[in-house]
């Protein structure tokens, strides 16, 4: 299985289809491929398709058990770096996305295009702190402590109480984006949240990125892009968004 060197990280990957890079940042409590599992077959046909566990996540392996969406941003340059690669299309679904902005944002050359999908304009935090170890143990949610303790076992070595911990810290503060980080996102920007998603929607991004488009999914939640959700519309858009960057970039 791949692992590329990234400072002080071994960071898992996988990595399907050939083709312009596409890179795939996945959500809080996930892994590379378990939040984009629908994406994989259709984006893998025309890309180059990466999809990397976070710091502090899955497979990816680190001394260090503290991490943020600040920090996994300046991973992803390093990331593509170790692949040879110069600029990628950037897809990032809820932590994801944030992380995704930051990346825009700080390394503009970086990102040729951002999707969001998912994402929100400021911290969206209720209802985190039933998360946290203390509150899962005192309301017996021992499935969900089971799936964090093992999904994400490499990470956290065992200390499943550092990553749900370090997990809710960061849902509690991003994303934190100031209005000067706002302005400096120049790629081209789809914003794709579901007409019910209680963690972000359309209008707020589109307050902070004027010049994005945006599609809100008619009867969507927080993840329209799942399997049994809105899956084939919002695979059709992103993909025709992508398409049309590409076109234009070709003119330049």
């Amino acid at each position: 299985m791949p692992y590329a060197s990234v400072r002080d990280l071994e960071m898992f990957y996988e990595e399907f289809g050939r083709g312009q890079a596409l890179l795939f940042l996945h959500s809080h409590y996930s892994r590379g491929l378990l939040a984009f599992s629908g994406q994989i077959l259709p984006f893998s046909k025309r890309y180059r398709c990466l999809f990397p566990d976070f710091r502090g996540h899955g497979r990816t392996r680190c001394e260090d058990l503290r991490w943020s969406s600040r920090r996994i941003a300046d991973d992803m340059p390093l990331f593509l770096d170790a692949l040879g690669i110069a600029q990628a299309h950037v897809v990032g679904y809820s932590c994801g996305a944030y992380v995704g902005c930051y990346l825009a944002s700080k390394y503009p050359d970086r990102v040729k295009s951002l999707v969001t999908i998912g994402g929100a304009a400021y911290p969206h935090s209720e209802g985190c702190e039933d998360y946290l170890p203390e509150a899962l143990l005192r309301h017996n949610d021992l499935d969900f402590i089971e799936t964090a303790r093992t999904r994400h076992l490499d990470a956290h070595r065992g200390d499943w109480q550092t990553y749900l911990t370090m997990t809710v810290e960061d849902w509690k503060n991003h994303p934190n984006l100031s209005e000067e980080e706002w302005k400096a996102i120049a790629c081209p920007v789809l914003c794709v949240n579901g007409e019910h998603d209680p963690y972000g929607s359309c209008q707020e991004l589109r307050q902070r990125l004027p010049e994005a488009s945006v599609y809100q999914v008619k009867g969507g939640g927080h993840r329209p892009h799942f399997v049994g959700e809105q899956i084939d519309e919002v695979n059709a858009r992103i993909l025709d968004f992508l398409a049309d960057v590409d076109r234009r970039s070709s003119k330049v």
